[in-house]
């Protein structure tokens, strides 16, 4: 990361993030486990890292878990104009040739998925057996990002599949590959006023995107974003304890003096903090809530 990087965006005025902030676990309420891990294993390549009491956690072969799925049956699917919580969580591949790999492996599978090209990434869009929105994406090398003044430069536009396809070089799909992570987060939500206030004033990211009509990015140590937020969603519902939802998401920071510094932030900007252990738990206006831990808790 180099420091023209880390100026872009718009910085908070008081905590800021450290640059080695990212995303952790995310947390899911599914309505059927064994129709959840057959998608998450068949489709996505996911392997089970552990099974206990209707609570599953996935990743990769080799590597931590990503994804923990919690059964509650019967919980009711996404409606088709989503609800103000989760819009979708995104698996980021170490590289292209896996993403073209992937690429192939859902073409074979006949899965009917979105995609895009971001200019900083390329993206597919599926949607798991409750509706719930999954993005799996691939950076560009951040030296060919480009930038709109201090903004990062963001865009939608079609994708080539077939170069993608290409860049596999005839390697086929063997589920998700060591250094997968999951790169971002992103939410349907009430307001954007109110997302700046939690995600930028309170928590601590930088503001990198703010160009996209109805949307607002947040990132730390210069990436494109960690966190999107957007309005797409209207006046649609907040997620509720019986809907197939996002329980809960994980910002990981380096050391325990990281999350003291922005669990007070957080509480002094009016939020309620939830400890639970070494982490903290803070839930937004929109129900959205996020878990503060760090490296060691995340092990």
């Amino acid at each position: 990361m180099t420091d023209t990087i880390r100026e872009l965006g718009v910085r908070p005025s008081g905590h800021v993030l450290p640059s080695a902030a990212h995303i952790g676990r995310v947390h899911l309420q599914v309505s059927e486990l064994a129709a959840s891990l057959a998608f998450y294993t068949r489709v996505l390549g996911f392997r089970v890292h552990s099974e206990h009491d209707r609570t599953v956690a996935l990743g990769p072969q080799h590597g931590a878990p990503l994804v923990v799925l919690h059964e509650r049956r019967g919980a009711r699917p996404v409606p088709r104009r989503g609800r103000i919580g989760l819009y979708h969580y995104a698996i980021l591949l170490p590289d292209r040739a896996a993403l073209g790999r992937f690429v192939a492996h859902i073409a074979d599978a006949g899965v009917s998925v979105g995609s895009a090209d971001h200019l900083v990434s390329e993206a597919l869009y599926l949607s798991d057996p409750d509706g719930l929105g999954i993005e799996v994406y691939a950076d560009r090398p951040r030296s060919a990002w480009k930038t709109n003044g201090r903004e990062i430069a963001m865009a939608t536009e079609p994708l080539d599949l077939r170069a993608l396809i290409r860049a596999a070089d005839g390697q086929r799909w063997d589920g998700l590959p060591t250094g997968t992570t999951v790169g971002h987060v992103h939410f349907h939500v009430q307001t954007l006023e109110a997302a700046q206030a939690f995600y930028h004033r309170a928590l601590g990211f930088d503001i990198v995107v703010w160009s996209y009509p109805g949307a607002l990015f947040f990132s730390a140590g210069g990436y494109h974003h960690h966190v999107g937020t957007n309005t797409w969603a209207g006046e649609a519902p907040l997620d509720g304890p019986d809907d197939a939802r996002l329980l809960e998401w994980e910002l990981v920071l380096p050391a325990k003096d990281d999350i003291a510094a922005a669990v007070e932030n957080v509480r002094a900007a009016g939020y309620d903090v939830r400890p639970d252990g070494d982490a903290h738990l803070i839930t937004d206006s929109s129900g959205i809530t996020v878990r503060l831990t760090n490296e060691k808790e995340n092990s």
